[in-house]
């Protein structure tokens, strides 16, 4: 078992500290103090991915940044890098910290974890905000004709040569960083410098999970495993319009959910959290305010939303608020 020792990127407000959960030293930057939320990174991020949101949300939440088991400077381990596992690891750490409830964050791959977890034990969580991922009920036929944009994922996920391309081609995951949003300005450079070193080090840890997903949460998807199981966490997904990882067609479906808002952002790509820092801080605030929670003014602008199924619970909104 093995940590990063790289130095840990400078962000203002930062207290960062290491909690052994599961066998595994986690990693952990906190900012600010308040309604306590949880944010989980994606591929190829950590922590740091979220430095655009604190500054505007530090002041009246808790933020507790999460590095996943394996990734940033949390400590990587031979196994144990499933969606559940990774999943049991924050259900621990939450533990650890003494929170009882949160309001979850996720983006991508992180986002995928939250999904599993808001339907596992939802008296945990508040709200759930998830950033540029399908929900577990896309159906069949969407994915089909997409599966193409997951081409990257074939010289990441196989042992041996993930480990191998991760480690000793930078460039690949730079291209994939600069093709994933909507106007590559969106990156600084030495922010591009950082998650392609942070996954030269942890290579082991994703080419892990994304193998776990091929032999375990394909199969699940297609028997319908998780489709099953209803979704009461009031939830908003957003997803960039120009996405070419999920596209808003993946959102398509009919949810098993109570309180499921998709909301499509105009001109944005598969890093709103990076594209869009304001928005999403907006829509978190937005997202706990329905739920009661204590946050600060709200002013959501305009977007794209999209019905999701009213059966289901999940609803149309008009641009700038929040359907009741």
């Amino acid at each position: 078992m093995i940590s990063s020792d790289r130095p840990l990127p400078t962000l203002e407000g930062a207290e960062h500290r290491w909690v052994t959960v599961r066998g595994a030293r986690l990693h952990i930057a906190e900012f600010g103090s308040g309604e306590p939320v949880v944010l989980l990174h994606g591929f190829p991020q950590h922590w740091y991915a979220w430095r655009a949101l604190v500054p505007l949300l530090a002041h009246d939440h808790r933020l507790i940044c999460v590095d996943l088991r394996g990734f940033g400077w949390s400590e990587q381990t031979r196994r144990g890098y499933d969606t559940d596992g990774l999943g049991d690891d924050v259900l621990a750490l939450l533990d650890e910290l003494n929170l009882d409830r949160v309001t979850l964050v996720g983006h991508n791959w992180g986002a995928g974890v939250g999904f599993r977890l808001c339907q596992r034990v939802p008296g945990r969580f508040r709200a759930f905000l998830a950033l540029n991922m399908a929900h577990p009920w896309t159906r069949h036929r969407d994915v089909l004709p997409n599966l193409w944009r997951m081409w990257f994922t074939a010289f990441v996920e196989y042992p041996v040569v993930g480990r191998m391309v991760l480690r000793h081609w930078p460039a690949f995951t730079r291209y994939l960083l600069r093709r994933a949003v909507a106007d590559p300005g969106a990156w600084r450079e030495g922010d591009l410098t950082e998650f392609t070193a942070a996954a030269q080090a942890s290579a082991h840890a994703w080419q892990a999970m994304f193998w776990s997903y091929v032999v375990r949460d394909i199969p699940a998807g297609f028997r319908g495993t998780h489709r099953r199981q209803r979704l009461t966490v009031p939830t908003f997904v957003l997803v960039g319009e120009h996405d070419p990882v999920i596209p808003p067609a993946l959102l398509r479906g009919d949810p098993h959910a109570d309180d499921l808002t998709v909301r499509i952002v105009p001109g944005a790509g598969h890093h709103l959290h990076e594209e869009r820092p304001t928005l999403v801080a907006e829509a978190l605030r937005e997202l706990i305010a329905g739920t009661g929670g204590r946050t600060g003014p709200e002013d959501m602008p305009a977007g794209q939303d999209q019905q999701t199924g009213a059966e289901s619970g999940s609803r149309e909104e008009g641009a700038g608020k929040r359907g009741r």
